[in-house]
């Protein structure tokens, strides 16, 4: 039986890494980007934490164009696999659905989200905002196995992963992914992020802010984009199209 949530946000602070600072947030996405918008210094983490569900979010301000920048997606979504490696039972792994989903055992388990000062990929945006939102067990009456192509981490066995230590990891492994990049650029983002992915070669849908899109997944172009085989074509999806409109 899972835990109750009843204390919702409670609990110690995490721990976070040098040049991170936390603040806590009813809806730490929204809040992540009202802080970017008032100038905050990049490195702020909002979260929520409740036992059932880890949300949140980090500021960003990345010294290169929006296209360039996006890494940081690749960069987080490298990083939460590396925790949930770390916390997990090993026999347990994460793989990714471009441009932020995340599974578990195959089905869908949370992800990651954006939003940025810009959407032209060729101008540096003053800030970027990458949301996290992992489940970590079903609250309210849904049984386990109910809806088979979602899960938790409950679901699959890892009742011992808890959200604070989720986001003290997941902060972390980002960034030293975020470093990588820095020192060497896409190379080993790109590798460890493709060497995760679901569904390559396969048929699949993505879903992004305002459409969808379906075709063979291929594989990612050098800046983390997507391509994908339709009706014998080859398009480019660019990690860009994942931002989402925020209220001015």
């Amino acid at each position: 039986m899972a835990p109750s949530d009843d204390a919702a946000g409670s609990g110690p602070d995490p721990s976070l890494p040098p040049l991170f600072s936390g603040a806590p947030a009813a809806e730490p996405f929204a809040r992540a980007v009202a802080e970017a918008r008032a100038g905050t210094d990049p490195g702020l983490i909002t979260y929520r934490l409740r036992p059932d569900r880890l949300s949140a979010a980090i500021v960003l301000a990345p010294e290169c164009p929006l296209e360039e920048a996006m890494a940081m997606v690749l960069a987080a979504a490298n990083g939460f696999a590396d925790a949930f490696g770390a916390l997990a039972p090993s026999e347990v792994a994460a793989q990714f659905d471009w441009p932020g989903g995340f599974r578990v055992n195959g089905a869908r388990c949370g992800g990651l989200r954006a939003a940025a000062s810009t959407a032209d990929p060729t101008a540096e945006p003053d800030w970027l905002v990458i949301g996290i939102d992992i489940p970590v067990f079903a609250s309210g009456d849904r049984e386990p196995g109910e809806t088979p192509s979602e899960t938790t981490l409950w679901d699959e066995g890892c009742s011992e992963v808890e959200p604070l230590r989720l986001l003290e990891s997941w902060s972390r492994h980002m960034l030293v992914w975020i470093h990588t990049w820095l020192d060497g650029g896409m190379a080993r983002l790109h590798e460890s992020w493709t060497g995760r992915a679901f569904g390559r070669d396969e048929e699949i849908t993505v879903d992004l802010p305002g459409r969808t899109e379906t075709g063979t997944f291929i594989g990612l172009d050098a800046a983390g984009g997507l391509l994908l085989k339709s009706e014998g074509a080859t398009r480019l999806l660019p990690l860009s199209l994942m931002l989402e409109r925020t209220p001015c």
